[in-house]
């Protein structure tokens, strides 16, 4: 019990880090961001790419191993797999703006990079999916989507 306890709460937890650091992201991108701005960015990038990481491990395991509820309760639920792909997508969706700031962050600290307007709409639509699968998680709490 007490490490299904440990595993929710790094799941828990690593939901909050990953909608803070993409706000974050998103409430600093400009059009026109200097090495130094840039930089900032790849740090939070950096928090998101970890919290993502400790969330798809958490998750994992609390799925696939025998905690809580049995693994068919989720594999058989078309709300949890809609839930999945939209973690998906918001993973390869980060993949553009993760590599941007990584290349534009080392040089003159005091250059100024235009920022293309995709990494807007990205980050936009990473936000878009990251506030729908709340709703899902609590569909799926409830019962909602099991076909099995």
């Amino acid at each position: 019990m007490t490490t299904e306890i440990v595993l929710r709460y790094i799941h828990f937890i690593s939901i909050f880090a990953i909608v803070g650091s993409l706000v974050s992201e998103h409430l600093l991108l400009k059009k026109e961001l200097s090495r130094a701005e840039i930089r900032r960015l790849s740090v939070i990038d950096a928090v998101y790419g970890c919290a993502a990481l400790a969330l798809l491990i958490a998750g994992l395991t609390l799925w696939l191993g025998s905690f809580g509820k049995p693994a068919v309760y989720y594999t058989k639920n078309w709300i949890f797999h809609t839930k999945i792909t939209c973690f998906a997508l918001i993973g390869i969706l980060s993949i553009y703006p993760t590599v941007f700031f990584i290349r534009n962050r080392k040089g003159n600290q005091t250059d100024v990079i235009p920022v293309p307007e995709s990494i807007f709409w990205m980050l936009r639509f990473e936000l878009v999916l990251l506030f729908i699968i709340p709703l899902l998680a609590g569909l799926m709490a409830h019962g909602v989507g099991f076909f099995g």
